[in-house]
């Protein structure tokens, strides 16, 4: 218990450094209804045919008709959208950066772009420092949105770098929606690094934000459909009660916010 301690005390002076450190930019304006970030996740509890699905299932949500007339029936009917893939601590990439989406033809540009670029994998889990580095690519253009969203992909828990939930509390503080798309197609093993209920998580650790929502994927076959629904969601800013994230909260996270932490030191020790 007392590594854990240190754990927490670092992971907590990590966190407000990073928050402390966020770029701004100052430019004229460009008002959309939402930037959004897309952040996937790349490790390597992911295998190669989920990591080509993932970036299929983006690819045909953007480029879906639903998705550009949900963008195109907002108040200015454009969207700033940046991809970004994540893993460890220090693996986070723009894959596709800042990018203006006003119709079809821009979408299926940003969707060719993606479709480019290779599919790659990298070690660890750190939801925490794709929070960090997702938050930090606001203020990095002249882009001004109604809402700043983050849109986090994942398939398993926090086990590197600053806690989840502290890092979750102080981006939510900045105005930002964190939303949840936790991939649950396979089911856990032996590893002792997977959870059951990962959606439960991802609603009770990771997510914030008025409206802010989880939908879960639990088999290949509604990925896309899954993708697109949050897209449509997302970028018209209406989240049906159903889903919607209740806030506050009234009781206690239904699983411990530092259980990955905890199953990485049990397992490996450090």
């Amino acid at each position: 218990m007392r590594a854990f301690g240190i754990l927490l005390a670092a992971s907590c002076m990590a966190l407000f450094s990073a928050l402390l450190a966020l770029p701004s930019r100052a430019g004229a304006p460009i008002h959309v209804d939402v930037e959004l970030v897309l952040a996937v996740d790349i490790s390597y509890s992911m295998d190669f045919d989920e990591l080509a699905l993932q970036r299929e299932g983006y690819i045909t949500a953007l480029t879906s008709a639903e998705f550009v007339n949900a963008l195109l029936g907002g108040g200015h009917g454009k969207i700033a959208l940046i991809y970004v893939e994540w893993a460890g601590t220090h693996e986070q990439t723009v894959v596709v950066p800042w990018t203006l989406i006003d119709g079809k033809a821009a979408a299926d540009a940003f969707a060719a772009k993606l479709a480019a670029a290779p599919v790659r994998r990298t070690y660890r889990t750190s939801i925490s420092g794709g929070l960090i580095f997702s938050a930090a690519q606001f203020g990095t253009s002249d882009f001004k949105g109604v809402r700043r969203v983050i849109d986090i992909s994942g398939d398993g828990t926090n086990n590197q770098g600053p806690l989840i939930e502290p890092t979750r509390d102080e981006i939510v503080k900045k105005g930002i929606i964190i939303n949840g798309l936790p991939l649950m197609l396979k089911a856990p093993t032996g590893s002792m690094l997977d959870i059951n209920d990962l959606h439960v998580y991802y609603e009770d650790c990771v997510i914030g934000g008025t409206g802010s929502f989880v939908i879960p994927v639990r088999d290949r076959a509604q990925f896309v459909s899954a993708v697109r629904q949050k897209l449509i969601l997302e970028v018209s800013g209406i989240t049906p009660p159903s889903i919607a994230k209740k806030l506050p909260a009234a009781s206690p996270p239904r699983v411990s916010c530092t259980i990955g932490e905890q199953m990485w030191m049990q397992r490996w020790g450090n």
